[in-house]
């Protein structure tokens, strides 16, 4: 590696900045996942189309995600950052504006539902593939530029950015549907696209990091020693996660009783309490206490394991947002501390790769709950979920407290510059 041109390396005022930029852009996609949720329903209603066709576009959408994120997060530790970051939300921004225009053209004329669905589906998995770059490069661009000290804070930035999105996603989606129901999408397009030209022209990367003039030619794989067990816990946060987004509403109708309207109000007064309890831990509690990504990644896990409990005694409304509540505090700490870790034990060369594997795994419950917990719900016992669930977060408990994160003693006690 050559010596470091100290000339080159982004100032503190440049860092500060980048990172606002990066919070702003990741914001926009943050409030693309909740918005599509709250709108698409009722529109995919008027054109025919059932929960199974909608639910499949999601995952054919998700299963995009986590197939590229690993492959953009290698491309920038070869072409920079910046680029892909770009790219990433281009390919937002053309994907959620095409989307409403699609759907406001199936509603407005006299078009074939199987041609409007294909395009439909490409139109969500140009996002899958190229708009999955984003965050991961966000993630390595924030790597680069901080010590082992500063890591936590600068990944929990990130995941707040993003927690914060989907707070706003549904808001701004109420607001602008008054006037019409396809005006958030080309809005948040035109968002997007400013996030983009605000990359291209305030985000400094003047060049790649130097570490990648000299790339060793071994890669990062899933088996590697350092990653594999953060990697199964990034896996089981996203199910555990997805069980209680996705199966919660009919739990509440089938076991509770309440009428549609009563369902959608508890659930999303539990869904919301989740996303600011999320945000809190990383906005406010990482922050001002600057936990070690081993006690991050165990009070994570144990804040999952208390409510997966709490759904297997009787519940009641109190109960079951109560339990969302503290998920999502188990939520902001537990993905923090995965994402942060796998940046501190692997090399800087492999910032770019490293968040890539691990970005591939926050789409794996939305990918495999439909087929694992959504039949476990309908076929065994409303509260069989749940325990499935239950067994996940214990087990994931059980990695973060075992010798396999041994390693994390060493890199903790660190504190180097990367960039």
């Amino acid at each position: 590696m050559k010596q470091t041109d100290y000339n080159q390396i982004t100032s503190d005022s440049e860092k500060q900045r980048g990172i606002k930029i990066l919070f702003i852009s990741i914001v926009a996609v943050g409030m693309g996942q909740t918005l599509f949720s709250a709108l698409l329903p009722p529109i995919a209603r008027n054109l025919g189309l059932n929960e199974m066709e909608v639910g499949l576009m999601f995952t054919l959408s998700a299963i995009c995600w986590t197939v590229f994120s690993p492959i953009w997060g290698r491309i920038s530790d070869n072409i920079g950052r910046k680029p892909v970051i770009m790219i990433g939300m281009l390919a937002f921004s053309f994907s959620t504006g095409s989307f409403g225009y699609l759907l406001q053209y199936g509603i407005e004329n006299a078009v074939s539902v199987i041609a409007l669905y294909i395009l439909l589906v490409l139109s969500r998995a140009i996002y899958g593939v190229f708009g999955s770059g984003t965050p991961v490069a966000a993630q390595a661009y924030i790597a680069d530029r901080t010590t082992r000290s500063e890591r936590s804070k600068g990944v929990a930035a990130i995941g707040a950015a993003f927690g914060f999105g989907a707070i706003l996603g549904p808001g701004f989606a109420a607001v602008l549907a008054v006037y019409s129901l396809f005006l958030p999408f080309y809005l948040l397009a035109i968002i997007g696209f400013l996030g983009m030209m605000s990359t291209l022209v305030f985000l400094t990367e003047r060049r790649r990091p130097e570490v990648f003039e000299n790339i060793p030619e071994t890669r990062l794989r899933l088996n590697d020693q350092r990653i594999g067990g953060l990697m199964l816990i990034g896996a089981g946060t996203s199910f555990v996660q997805a069980i209680l987004l996705q199966i919660s509403a009919f739990f509440v109708l089938d076991v509770l009783h309440l009428n549609a309207q009563e369902t959608t109000s508890l659930v999303g007064i539990g869904m919301m309490g989740m996303a600011i309890m999320t945000l809190i831990s990383q906005l406010v509690v990482i922050p001002k206490l600057d936990p070690s990504v081993r006690t991050m990644l165990i009070s994570g896990a144990v804040l999952l394991v208390i409510p997966f409990c709490m759904f297997l005694l009787p519940m009641s409304k109190i109960l079951l947002v109560a339990s969302m509540v503290i998920s999502g505090f188990g939520f902001g700490l537990i993905r923090t501390g995965t994402a942060a870790g796998a940046s501190l034990v692997v090399d800087p060369e492999e910032q770019g790769a490293v968040a890539g594997l691990i970005g591939a795994t926050a789409a794996i419950g939305i990918i495999f709950v439909p087929v694992t917990a959504m039949a476990l719900y309908s076929y065994v016992d409303p509260t069989a979920p749940y325990i499935l669930g239950l067994i996940v977060s214990a087990f994931m408990l059980y990695l973060v407290t075992g010798s396999g994160f041994r390693h994390m003693n060493r890199v903790l006690s660190q504190d180097t510059p990367i960039l």
